[in-house]
Formats: structure tokens, sequence, C-alpha cells
């Protein structure tokens, strides 16, 4: 039921009840749009799109607290969902009705976060931390407007800083002998182990010695070591379920491995490299890797990861392919291969040009053309 009538101050009062009974009224200074808006509303009630306009005055912290209970995520991406909207997005929406977030807002919280202040001692996050937190924001929303809580999504058309993917630069040969060099004894054979089988930080921290096959010279990857809340640790699944994998051992980590029990026999649940024989944390691991990495010349913020990119140029170096990169990897597709590793594979330039000259070097070339220009049936071959 709608209806509009003329006001005693000139406004007009457009009206109308939902199918609960409730009363909705705005008023304009003209009577076309307040009819503009009755049809509006009529045709998002006849569509199945109405949205009743007190729905959205749930704040956007309960609402996303609701949702981010309700997601189907791995214990450690739900531990980094909720820091990434606790540290960057409830300082700005938390205490916002969820109707009043504009996109321009949006928009101006994502130039915010990609700014630094000196005064309010605030870092610029990276382009790809951003585009991560604007991603999770947007999901929020969206299925805010599939609870009829909003009728759009502020988040669609913001413009994102570009992402300055800086081309992988691998360790040298040299530069991995000085870093176990520096590492404590303990810790030497992890990075032998981590440059000759690429596997991902903590799915080393959490090898057992019941994953790994000497005699046929593998290791299995079925489970990695998580650093909970007040550092805690436990297994858990792998990043994705690609990661699962079985490695060739070279027969360099086997030795590195064999004298490393020796000298460290497993600690707590059959852990090969501990600290103290307890098992590493990433806090405690990351106070011994930044000297070492300082002391080697390595960028500020090159972690571990690195030994991991020094294994795929190995297997690239040597002629492995894309696929087989992709597998010992763990990736799960050969673009994610590509889009970081494919400027380390040879150039081909030089074997297109001998492959053409190869074939068109061999034809005969006739030494003139008939006068009239046109090419001559034996000549077409």
């Amino acid at each position: 039921m709608a209806s509009i009538a003329k006001r005693s101050d000139g406004k007009w009062r457009a009206r109308y009840r939902d199918d609960a009974g409730k009363q909705y009224a705005r008023h304009f200074s003209r009577k076309v749009d307040a009819q503009r808006w009755l049809n509006e509303v009529t045709a998002a009630v006849v569509t199945g799109q109405y949205v009743d306009p007190k729905a959205g005055r749930i704040s956007f912290r309960e609402y996303a607290e609701h949702w981010r209970h309700a997601q189907v995520h791995r214990p450690s991406s739900a531990a980094h969902v909720e820091g990434m909207l606790r540290r960057h997005a409830y300082p700005t929406f938390g205490d916002r009705q969820l109707a009043t977030i504009l996109p321009s807002e949006v928009q101006a919280w994502v130039r915010l976060l990609s700014t630094s202040d000196r005064r309010a001692k605030r870092k610029a996050l990276a382009p790809e931390t951003i585009s991560v937190l604007h991603s999770v924001v947007s999901a929020i929303m969206r299925s805010a407007v599939r609870d009829r809580k909003i009728i759009a999504n502020p988040c669609e058309g913001t413009r994102l800083p570009a992402k300055d993917r800086k081309p992988v630069v691998p360790l040298t040969t040299a530069q991995v002998d000085q870093i176990r060099e520096l590492m404590p004894p303990e810790l030497a054979a992890l990075v032998t182990f981590t440059a000759g089988t690429g596997m991902r930080q903590g799915e080393v921290f959490g090898l057992t010695v019941d994953r790994i096959d000497f005699l046929r010279r593998e290791v299995r990857v079925d489970r990695q070591l998580l650093t909970r809340p007040a550092r805690r640790t436990e297994f858990g699944p792998t990043k994705t379920p690609a990661s699962l994998r079985t490695i060739p051992l070279p027969q360099v980590v086997v030795d590195a491995l064999a004298a490393h029990l020796v000298e460290h026999p497993a600690g707590e649940g059959g852990l090969v490299f501990t600290i103290g024989g307890a098992p590493i944390t990433r806090q405690a691991f990351g106070h011994i890797w930044r000297p070492v990495a300082r002391a080697v010349g390595l960028e500020p913020g090159t972690g571990m990861h690195a030994l991991r990119h020094y294994y795929a140029s190995l297997l690239i170096r040597f002629g492995e392919s894309v696929k087989t990169v992709q597998m010992r990897l763990g990736h799960a597709s050969a673009a994610e291969t590509l889009d970081t590793y494919s400027h380390l594979w040879p150039d081909s330039d030089d074997r297109t040009r001998a492959a053409v000259d190869s074939v068109l070097a061999t034809r005969s070339v006739e030494p003139h053309a008939p006068l009239d220009g046109r090419i001559s049936p034996r000549e077409w071959g």
C-alpha cells in the first residue's frame, strides 16, 4: 500500500507499508521525485530485491563477527582474517552502520592504508596486503547484500593500488653456504634440507622422521607445523591440496639429515628440526634468521622462502619442465609457477631463430623474379 500527499509546508510525502505492516515515509520537494521513489520501492518488492531500511542499522563489526564465525576457514586462515579486520578495518568501519558506509569512504580507506603517517606511527601496507584486506571486507559486504541488510556492496568499483611485483632474484649458492655456516649448529641442516627440497617453512618445521624414506631417498609432505596464539604449535593441513606431494631427496640432503639426526636426535613428536628440543615457532625462528640474513647481505624482509626460490631456480637451470617444478613446489597450478618464475627459464629466441633457419635456409631461391612481378607456380613450393 503506497500513497503520495502534499503537506502544508509544500513538501510531498511518499509513504508505503511493507508486508509486516511497518510504514516508511520520505519527503520530497517535487511530486515527480516522490513518485520515482515509490516506483523504485515497488519494483524492488516485485523483483525480490527489497531491503528493509532498518536492516542495515547493524554495525559493521557486529555483522562481520557473525560472518567470520560462520566461515569454513582453516585455523590459520581464521586467525589471519580476524587479525586483519581488528587491526585495519574495525578502527575505520567497526562502529559504523552497514547501510551508512559509502563507496567513496571505502576508496578513502584504501588510500589511507596505502599511505604512511609518521605522526600516527602508521606504515603504508603493501599493495598485496591491501588487496587481500579489501577482498575480505568486500566478501562481508556481499554477504550483507545476500542477507538483505544492504542494497549494494560499497566495495564494488574500488580502485586498488597497483601491485609492484618484483621478479624473484634467487640466492646464490655462496649465499646459501653462508647462511648455513652462520646458523646455530642444530639448524645448519635445516638450510641444506630446505634449499634441496623447496619445502615451505611450516612444512620444514613440521618434518618428522617417519615422513623421511632414507632407502628410497624421498620425503612425504602431508602436513605442516602451525604457530598458534601464545606461541603454541600444532600440526595442521598443508596450504592447499596440491601441496600434498612426495619430493625426491638428493644425496647431499640425505647425508645432511643423517648427520644431523646423529648430532641432534629427533625431538618432541619425532620432529627433525627443533630449537633446544622444542618445536620451532615462526617468531623464534625469525629472531635467528633476521641477523643471519643481514650478515649475508639479503634485502630487508627476505625470509626463509628465499631458500625455496633457490631450489626452484636450480630445477629450472637444469632443464626441468614447468609441470615438474609445479609438482615439486606444491603449487596449485602451472600458471602460479609461471607467474613466479617464468623469467628464470632460458630465453628461447636463439632456438626460434635456429628452427626457422634450419628449414628456410635450405630452400633454393630463384635469382630473378618474373618480369611481370608474379610468382611462377614452380616457386610456390
